[in-house]
């Protein structure tokens, strides 16, 4: 009788908790671990294996770390009760964190060390295709450390791009992604609250865009939280800060000049700096309503 394949995911938040309950749906043994024993408690209660990381990480088959950033991940990984070095010989871990390349490439590499597995595997897709097992995945590392992740990867996406045979890849797609995403995010506020401030309502700027050349994907699921004046946290305006900093940081270090990057960044900085930080990141919405006198739905 074939073993389990037994499966950490480290990191419950609204992504983390998606992707463990995707591999649980797949039969896998399925351990949930977070900062908060909360969530961790949540995710036993929802059919999560019982134990605590150190007694069975010798165990697991792979590990997919889906923290914050990388300062995170390398605590998670190499910190003072590191998974990495608990984990057996041919172990993988997954690590799903937007961060810089190189940063991959040094994690790759000391795991390497301890004879572990890393798969460079940023996500993209949000919470509810974490939660329904279709994100996509921007993936890069060898061929072993694919074939090794490969049934966690069935489980939680619907897309694995395979970007390469080493990290570093993985991330820097992640990075073009969020570059986009996070200048959507803010093109989304202008463009609402530039319409609302000739006297368009936004229930019609949102009709005719959405149906319109000058849709996007994050502006068909953002704007509906501006007419909807519900701000609550599905990915919060603080997130670009930390992933469009990455953005700028990799295009410092690459001679690379990205002006509507940084205007978008700024906005988001506006934001976070008047309180707003916490909320959804269509609250950037906010700052133009505000600059331009605009009032916008929940704010009557």
């Amino acid at each position: 009788m074939t073993a389990p394949f037994k499966v950490a995911t480290i990191g419950l938040g609204s992504m983390g908790f998606g992707i463990a309950s995707s591999l649980l749906r797949s039969q896998l043994a399925v351990y949930g671990y977070d900062i908060s024993e909360m969530q961790a408690a949540r995710f036993r209660k929802q059919g999560g294996q019982p134990g605590e990381l150190s007694a069975v990480a010798a165990s697991l088959d792979a590990v997919v770390v889906v923290v914050l950033n990388a300062d995170q991940t390398e605590s998670v990984l190499f910190g003072a009760d590191g998974v990495v070095a608990q984990l057996k010989p041919g172990a993988v871990v997954v690590s799903c964190a937007t961060m810089a390349p190189s940063f991959a490439r040094e994690m790759e590499a000391r795991c390497a060390k301890l004879n572990v597995l890393y798969l460079d595997a940023p996500i993209s897709g949000g919470a509810v295709k974490a939660a329904d097992g279709k994100l996509s995945v921007m993936a890069a590392g060898s061929d072993e450390a694919f074939a090794a992740a490969r049934p966690a990867l069935d489980a939680m996406a619907q897309t694995v791009f395979e970007l390469g045979s080493e990290a570093g890849p993985g991330s820097a797609m992640k990075s073009v992604n969020q570059l986009l995403a996070g200048v959507h995010i803010a093109s989304m506020g202008e463009a609402m609250t530039f319409g609302m401030k000739q006297g368009i309502t936004p229930q019609k700027i949102f009709e005719v865009i959405s149906q319109s050349a000058g849709n996007s994907w994050m502006f068909e699921n953002r704007a509906p939280h501006v007419l909807a004046g519900d701000y609550s946290p599905a990915s919060a305006v603080d997130i670009w800060l930390k992933d469009l900093g990455i953005v700028m940081d990799i295009a410092k270090n690459e001679r690379f000049s990205a002006p509507l990057t940084a205007a978008a960044l700024q906005q988001f900085v506006a934001a976070s700096g008047s309180g707003w930080g916490r909320e959804d990141d269509a609250a950037v919405a906010k700052v133009y309503a505000r600059n331009a006198g605009v009032t916008l739905p929940g704010d009557e």
